[in-house]
């Protein structure tokens, strides 16, 4: 089994900064894609920042040049660099990796509360 914990929530002033933080554990071969998602209250959950293996990246348009996606593939962890926060930000993020054992499945952190205030 694999785990995936979030770690770096909490509550900043818009204009501040957090880091998020996910590490996994667990029967790993390796890990393909990892991501940000992001789920505030009453909206769909949408993806804020993806990473490849090899360190390609993509970014919804909202957080681009705000936000930076980046992983320690020896650690199994993805990283969420986030500053020039906004309360429209705040949402439940929940991070995802793509690990391969014998198949690649699909796995989901519990999620970390990120508050913006104005």
């Amino acid at each position: 089994q694999v785990q995936l914990v979030e770690s770096g929530g909490g509550l900043v002033q818009a204009g501040g900064s957090l880091r998020l933080s996910c590490a996994a554990s667990g029967t790993i071969f390796s890990i393909a894609d990892m991501a940000w998602y992001r789920q505030a209250p009453g909206k769909q959950r949408e993806l804020v920042a993806a990473i490849a293996r090899g360190g390609g990246t993509n970014y919804a348009d909202s957080v681009t040049g705000r936000f930076t996606i980046s992983r320690d593939n020896a650690k199994n962890t993805v990283y969420l660099q986030m500053t020039s926060l906004k309360p429209e930000d705040t949402a439940v993020y929940y991070c995802n990796a793509d690990v391969y054992l014998l198949t690649r499945t699909r796995y989901w952190g519990q999620g970390t509360q990120v508050t913006v205030s104005s």
